[in-house]
């Protein structure tokens, strides 16, 4: 399954990627998210591991992040494994504006085992979290994260 997004955040893509790139600001902006645990590497940078844990409808979630493009501010991209779920997510980052920045994404999902039925029947969802997410990072960014 794959599907592409964006949004125009109105904020410098100086101060978006300063935002964005602080794993200390995920709380912000991923609802659910309970731990970021750094496993090998250093944050952010290319080749990066770490766990995220997520409480996601009364059920934890794990998953481990791979940063597999750094190249910023332009691009982010990395991997997330979830048991019977990969996730190939790109971040592109493009002033659109003197004060403005569109964050654009592509998404790729390989289901294996009973997540393949998941993510027949429940795919919509996937891109709607998606869309949850970039919204809740623009209002953070706009609101408290702009100063």
């Amino acid at each position: 399954m794959k599907y592409d997004g964006e949004i125009v955040i109105d904020l410098p893509r100086a101060r978006v990627i300063e935002l964005f790139d602080d794993p200390e600001n995920l709380k912000y902006w991923q609802k659910g998210l309970e731990s970021f645990e750094p496993i090998s590497g250093t944050p952010g940078e290319l080749g990066a591991k770490s766990k995220l844990v997520y409480e996601m409808n009364g059920r934890k979630l794990e998953m481990i992040e791979t940063i597999t493009k750094r190249n910023l501010p332009n691009e982010f991209s990395g991997t997330y494994e979830a048991k019977g779920v990969f996730n190939i997510v790109e971040n592109f980052f493009a002033e659109d504006g003197p004060n403005r920045t569109r964050w654009s994404y592509r998404n790729e999902f390989r289901f294996t085992g009973f997540m393949r039925l998941i993510g027949l029947l429940f795919g919509g969802s996937f891109k709607k979290q998606s869309t949850v997410y970039m919204e809740d990072f623009k209002k953070f960014a706009e609101g408290a994260g702009a100063s």
